[in-house]
């Protein structure tokens, strides 16, 4: 069994993870950062990241660089290293339990290993939320997806149903009207709730056909999806279709501080509770992006929460140590 000692522990590799290992490893700290997945997160799924400040360039395959803010692997690739170059250790392990004895932290990974650290901060994030529908387990992956960068290529030309109206539901839309001309996106409510610049980008798009106040029940199919029943004032109908992505909102990943051994607050929907310095309830403890509660889930405000909570960690770490500045 492999046992290794840090002082800042980052669980979770995107924008506030990446940015809190930049700040913890130029704070002096010995930062190490776990990422079950590749580092990235959702922003790995981003299109064109047009609403970053200062994300302008990006690169042609030559390597030349042109106008154009980048897209979110680029984007992410530039954080993994930055964080490196300033001395985080970026690692690929899950992280199956954790706890705190005295002044110390544990996390154990899924093979057994261990990481003792004098802070932890979670930036885990969220996961897509489920509808629940007959037909969505069925035909995951096989036409119904969550990610149109991942699998619209797929669909050119075909029909497609886009359901959600949030700024993921509305970007991929826009992504997905530019393989077909076939998209119609569903939402429950009577306007969306994305960014208004890009709910106005949907609605004057003639490739996307817009039904509001309308929910999806149903998808079918035989051996592909071929079909939906949805749900518009309460009267149902059946809409062909060949592909349907999911943007329902997001289930925070806080199961590693909601188990006995670790027992953080969080809010009535699972996000973690934390003060303006990104501090939890446990001292040493700290939370950063999408599994924060009340956080405004964009890649620049996960990535100064990052930021905070690294600051805020290294000063915990210092009062540990006697080092603390009065």
């Amino acid at each position: 069994m492999q046992e290794l000692n840090t002082d800042l522990l980052i669980i979770g590799a995107g924008p506030a993870g990446l940015s809190a290992a930049q700040y913890g490893a130029r704070a002096n700290l010995k930062v190490t950062v776990l990422e079950q997945m590749a580092p990235g997160g959702q922003v790995l799924l981003i299109d064109i990241l047009e609403n970053y400040p200062g994300n302008v360039k990006r690169k042609d395959p030559q390597g030349n660089v042109i106008s154009g803010p980048r897209t979110g692997y680029e984007f992410i690739q530039d954080m993994v290293e930055q964080a490196e170059a300033f001395g985080a250790s970026i690692m690929s392990e899950s992280v199956s339990e954790l706890k705190k004895e005295g002044d110390t932290f544990t996390a154990v990974f899924s093979g057994g290993d261990k990481c003792f650290a004098r802070a932890v901060i979670i930036a885990t994030g969220a996961s897509h939320r489920k509808l629940e529908v007959p037909g969505e387990e069925k035909f995951f992956g096989r036409g119904v997806s969550h990610c149109a960068t991942c699998d619209g290529s797929f669909f050119r030309g075909k029909k497609i149903i886009v359901v959600g109206g949030g700024d993921a539901a509305c970007d991929d839309a826009m992504y997905l009207s530019r393989l077909s001309p076939q998209v119609i996106m569903v939402h429950r409510r009577d306007r969306f709730r994305a960014q208004k610049a890009l709910a106005e980008r949907v609605l004057g798009n003639r490739d996307i056909e817009v039904r509001f106040n309308t929910v999806l029940r149903e998808i079918k199919g035989d051996k592909k999806l071929s079909s939906v029943i949805l749900e518009t004032d309460g009267a149902g109908y059946e809409e062909s279709a060949d592909a349907v992505f999911i943007f329902a909102g997001t289930v925070p990943q806080s199961s590693l501080v909601s188990s006995e051994t670790m027992k953080a607050e969080l809010d009535e929907s699972g996000y973690i509770i934390t003060n303006q310095k990104m501090a939890a309830s446990i001292p040493g403890l700290f939370a950063a992006g999408d599994v924060r509660s009340g956080s405004f889930r964009q890649v620049v405000v996960a990535a100064g929460e990052g930021a905070v909570a690294a600051h805020n960690a290294a000063e915990y770490i210092d009062e540990l140590r006697g080092a603390a500045y009065r």
